[in-house]
C-alpha cells in the first residue's frame, strides 16, 4: 500500500487511507446490490441497540456534560490548549461561525420548522392535547433540548480531547491519539488504526446522511420557486454543483475558503431571522425569546433524563417509544459526527484555555440555536393557531404548515415563508442558505478525514483532499440515485449502528482526559508548562 501512495502522489498513511475508501465503496456496492437485504440488517441492528441500550444513550451524555462543566470550572481550567505563549488563531467571531456553520447550520435549517411543527401536531408527551398551548410550550423545549447543549456537549468532549492531546502534547491529528495515555505507543498499530479507520467511515456516512437531506431541501425550496419536480436528476444535480463548490473550498484551504463560506453563511441565516422577527409577529416573538429561556431552563432536567421507560406498557409503542426515533437517533447520529466537528473544532480553537473553549462551544451555539427555535418555530406555531380560539379563528388556514410538514418535511420551511412578503425571493435566499451550509459542512468533513488519515494539522496535496471531497457527494448521490429513499432509510439505520461503537469510544475519552489533567502543574493563574509525554506514562503507571 505504500508504494500505491507513492505512485499516486499521496501523503497519508496507507493502512487508514485505502481501508477506509476501500470499505466506503465496499459499502455504497453492496447497499446497490442488496438494498432491500442491507437495510432490513441494520433496521434490525437499530431495532436493537435503542431498545437495549437506548438509557446507555442518555445517561452517557449527561455524563459527558457534567465532566465538561466539572473540567471548565475546575483549577484545570486554566489550561492553555497549545504549547507555552500559544494564542488563539481567530477572533471570537470568525471562531463561532466556523464551528457552528461546519456543525449544525444545515440541521437547523432544516428542523428549525419542521421539529417544533411536528411535536406541536403530534404531541410526545402523554396527556397533551395536539395544537393546544402545552403542545406549543413542549415542542419549543423538546426541538432545543435536542439541538442545544446536549448536542453540542456531543461535539464538546471529543474536541477538548483532541485539542488537549494534539495541541498540546503535539501527538498526531488523529482520533487515536486522545487514548495515549490509554494505549501508548499502541496508538500507532493496529488498534489506533481501527479507531481511525471506524472514524473516517462514521464521518463520512454521518455527513452523507446530511448532504441527502440538504440536496432534497434544496430541491424542495426549487420545486416551491419554479415548480420543478423535485427528482433524482434535480437532486443530483444540485449534489454535482454544491460539490464543486465544497472542492473549490477545500483547494483554498481552511484559513480562507472555509473561513469565507462561514462567515458569509452564518451572516445570512442572521439576516432571514431578523427578517423574519421584524415581518412576522415580533411582540409576540420577543415575548416567545424571554420565555423560551425560562422554558428550556425548566424542562431541561426532566428531559434531560426521560427515557422513556413506560413506553413498553402501551402495546401500540414499537421498540423503544416515540424516543427510539427521536432523541436516541439524534444522539446516535450526532455521536457518528463527533470526530469530524471535534477535531475541526480543535484545529480552529489552538490556544484558547479549556475554561474558554468549553463554555464557548457548549454556550454560544445553544444561545444561538435557542433563539432560531424561538423566532421559527413560535412563528410556525402560531401561522397554524395555538390554542382551539385561535384556530377557530383561523378557520380553514389553521394547520397549513402542519399538513405541509406531514406529506414533505423538506418542504416545511418553504411552507413557513409563503406567510411572508417577498415571498419567492425569501425563499430563493433560503435556498441559497442550504446550500452554503451544504458546502460548508462537505468542505470542513473532507478537510478533517484528511486530517484523520495524513496525522498532521497540514494540509495534504490537493488531489488527496479533492478525492475526499469527491466521495462525500458521490456516496450520497450514489445513494440518491440507486436506492432513492430507502438508501438514504438504510444509511440512517447503519450510523445509529455505527454510532454505538463510536459512543463507546468518547465515553473513555473521560478517563483519558483525567489522566492527562493529573500529570499537570497547576498555579490557579495560569497553564503554560506543556508536560513531557514520559511524564504522562508515568503517572498513568505505566513503565518506560
Amino acid at each position: 500500500m505504500e508504494n500505491l501512495a507513492r505512485r499516486l502522489g499521496l501523503k497519508t498513511d496507507p493502512t487508514i487511507f485505502f481501508i477506509s475508501a476501500g470499505l466506503t465503496v465496499a459499502f455504497v456496492i453492496l447497499l446497490i446490490a442488496a438494498p432491500d437485504a442491507i437495510g432490513n440488517a441494520f433496521a434490525a441492528g437499530r431495532a436493537w441497540v435503542v431498545t437495549n441500550l437506548g438509557w446507555f444513550f442518555i445517561l452517557g451524555v449527561n455524563i459527558w456534560l457534567g465532566f465538561l462543566i466539572w473540567a471548565a470550572m475546575s483549577q484545570h481550567g486554566h489550561i492553555r490548549l497549545g504549547p507555552t505563549g500559544s494564542t488563539p488563531e481567530y477572533t471570537n467571531l470568525s471562531w463561532f461561525t466556523m464551528l457552528f456553520a461546519g456543525g449544525i447550520g444545515t440541521v437547523l435549517m432544516f428542523w428549525g420548522v419542521a421539529e417544533p411543527i411536528s411535536h406541536f401536531s403530534t404531541p410526545p408527551l402523554p396527556g397533551v392535547e395536539p395544537y393546544s398551548e402545552q403542545a406549543a410550550k413542549d415542542a419549543i423545549s423538546i426541538a432545543i433540548y435536542h439541538l442545544g447543549l446536549h448536542t453540542w456537549t456531543i461535539f464538546t468532549l471529543p474536541g477538548l480531547a483532541f485539542a488537549y492531546f494534539i495541541n498540546r502534547y503535539d501527538l498526531p491529528v488523529r482520533v487515536s491519539s486522545v487514548f495515549y495515555p490509554l494505549l501508548r505507543d499502541r496508538i500507532h498499530g493496529p488498534i489506533g488504526k481501527a479507531i481511525d479507520i471506524a472514524s473516517v467511515l462514521g464521518t463520512i456516512f454521518g455527513v452523507a446522511v446530511s448532504l441527502g437531506l440538504g440536496s432534497s431541501q434544496i430541491a424542495a425550496g426549487l420545486s416551491a420557486l419554479f415548480g420543478w419536480d423535485a427528482n433524482t436528476f434535480l437532486k443530483i444535480a444540485i449534489l454535482s454543483v454544491l460539490t464543486m463548490v465544497a472542492v473549490g473550498s477545500i483547494v483554498v484551504g481552511l484559513d480562507k475558503g472555509v473561513k469565507l463560506l462561514s462567515n458569509l453563511n452564518i451572516g445570512m441565516a442572521v439576516v432571514l431571522m431578523i427578517f423574519v422577527l421584524v415581518t412576522g409577529s415580533t411582540l409576540f416573538l420577543l415575548r416567545g425569546m424571554v420565555e423560551t429561556m425560562g422554558l428550556y431552563l425548566e424542562n431541561l432536567p426532566r428531559l434531560a433524563f426521560w427515557n422513556d421507560m413506560l413506553a413498553n406498557q402501551n402495546p401500540s409503542n414499537q421498540d423503544w417509544g416515540w424516543q427510539g426515533d427521536w432523541t436516541v437517533f439524534y444522539w446516535a447520529w450526532t455521536v457518528t459526527w463527533s470526530p469530524f466537528i471535534g477535531l475541526f473544532v480543535a484545529r480552529i480553537s489552538r490556544g484558547r484555555t479549556i475554561r474558554e473553549f468549553v463554555f464557548g462551544v457548549l454556550l454560544a451555539p445553544t444561545a444561538f440555536t435557542l433563539v432560531w427555535f424561538s423566532i421559527f418555530g413560535w412563528q410556525a406555531m402560531h401561522f397554524d393557531g395555538i390554542g382551539a380560539a385561535a384556530r377557530a379563528a383561523l378557520g380553514d388556514q389553521a394547520g397549513e404548515i402542519s399538513r405541509a410538514v406531514s406529506e414533505s418535511v423538506p418542504l416545511a420551511i418553504f411552507a413557513f415563508l409563503e406567510h411572508f412578503p417577498f415571498t419567492q425571493f425569501v425563499q430563493g435566499f433560503a435556498v441559497v442558505i442550504v446550500a452554503i451550509f451544504f458546502a460548508t459542512s462537505s468542505d470542513s468533513a473532507s478537510l478533517v478525514v484528511d486530517m484523520l488519515c495524513t496525522g498532521h494539522a497540514k494540509p495534504g496535496p490537493v488531489r488527496q483532499r479533492v478525492f475526499w471531497g469527491v466521495a462525500e457527494g458521490l456516496v450520497a448521490a450514489m445513494l440518491i440515485v440507486l436506492t432513492g429513499e430507502a438508501g438514504l432509510t438504510a444509511l440512517q439505520q447503519v450510523i445509529t449502528v455505527v454510532g454505538l461503537p463510536i459512543f463507546i469510544l468518547v465515553c473513555m475519552m473521560i478517563p483519558s482526559l483525567i489522566r492527562g489533567f493529573t500529570n499537570e502543574n497547576i498555579d490557579n493563574v495560569s497553564v503554560n508548562e506543556r508536560p513531557e509525554l514520559q511524564e504522562l506514562e508515568t503517572k498513568s503507571g505505566v513503565e518506560t
